[in-house]
């Protein structure tokens, strides 16, 4: 049987730390290293599996009215639709993670109602949860049913997301 010294004290919580410092790097997100994109106000039809996007837009204050979905099997692809009150998107940043089947949203200076119509049954997209995180940002995590790739822009008048998928 071992003794149990300082020295094998010492290796064992360096042992420790060296897993979990390991464990932690594997699965933490390197967002540094991700492509930034500006969405548009147009569809471009660049479907894209990750990365971080924003709508550069002013800060505004907005309510989330209702998201909505259709699936045209003629064109491939489901569209999500987040419909704003105001006339203008808020700003909007979002992170799409294929690794996770997720998309990130944070809506700044939106609130949500208390009740938002169903969602209803979609091709790809399993849940949708919100998470108030301050008064003045809405987060939003979409969970899809397999590995997706998404187009994302956003039009006016009134203000709209606008989530293009395909499986």
């Amino acid at each position: 049987m071992r003794k149990l010294t300082l020295k094998n004290i010492f290796n064992l919580k360096s042992l420790f730390l060296c897993i979990v410092l390991c464990v932690n790097s594997v699965s933490a997100q390197d967002l540094l290293s991700e492509r930034i994109r500006r969405i548009s106000s147009r569809k471009k039809s660049v479907y894209l599996d990750s990365g971080i996007f924003h709508n550069g837009g002013a800060k505004r204050t907005s309510k989330l009215k209702a998201i909505r979905h259709s699936f045209s099997s003629k064109r491939g692809y489901e569209r999500v639709v987040f419909d704003f009150e105001t006339k203008e998107l808020p700003r909007v940043y979002g992170y799409i993670s294929s690794k996770e089947k997720k998309l990130y949203l944070d809506l700044f200076s939106t609130d949500v109602p208390d009740s938002l119509n169903s969602f209803g049954d979609s091709k790809f997209v399993k849940a949708v949860n919100f998470f108030p995180i301050q008064k003045d940002t809405l987060s939003v995590e979409v969970l899809f049913k397999k590995n997706i790739t998404l187009d994302v822009f956003y039009l006016s008048n009134p203000g709209r997301l606008v989530v293009d998928i395909k499986g």
